[in-house]
């Protein structure tokens, strides 16, 4: 059998890690929260983002992440405030209960690498995290057509 490809030797992991994370969020009370809501909170600042900032970093169109985050507001993980720089526009800052939502994924993160550095051992596992920082690096000056 052929071994699989780079972009599903990492994506599985990451699938994987997830899949743990909502099954966690849901065993905590956030059962309402979804893989399309981590559009919002994977980059989202501490002190507040614009949506149209939002919507560029998810690679998503403004309209997409305003609904996103309108819905996100209904359910409390987020709310809007005045942007101090302009007062014509608006920041999305998470709220407690977003802050919430970071403290299981920050929580369930530590744990997972915990185990994957008790299961593969320390060297192992920093070497993993090396290559993959290097891989980074690498992919970051390929040429785009």
């Amino acid at each position: 059998m052929e071994p699989e490809n780079l972009a599903i030797l990492l994506r599985e992991p990451f699938d994987q890690m997830t899949d743990l994370l909502y099954e966690r969020l849901a065993a905590r009370g956030f059962d309402d929260f979804r893989v399309a809501h981590g559009a919002v909170f994977q980059f989202v600042d501490d002190s507040g983002t614009r949506i149209g900032v939002l919507a560029d970093r998810a690679g998503v169109t403004k309209q997409a992440m305003a609904e996103l985050v309108r819905h996100l507001e209904s359910i409390g993980y987020v709310e809007r405030t005045a942007d101090p720089t302009d007062k014509r526009a608006q920041l999305i800052r998470t709220t407690a209960k977003g802050n919430d939502v970071f403290a299981v994924v920050r929580e369930l993160i530590n744990e997972l690498e915990a185990y994957a550095k008790d299961q593969m051992g320390a060297d192992s596992y920093q070497e993993l995290r090396n290559l993959l920082e290097r891989l980074q690096g690498v992919l970051t000056g390929f040429s785009r057509p």
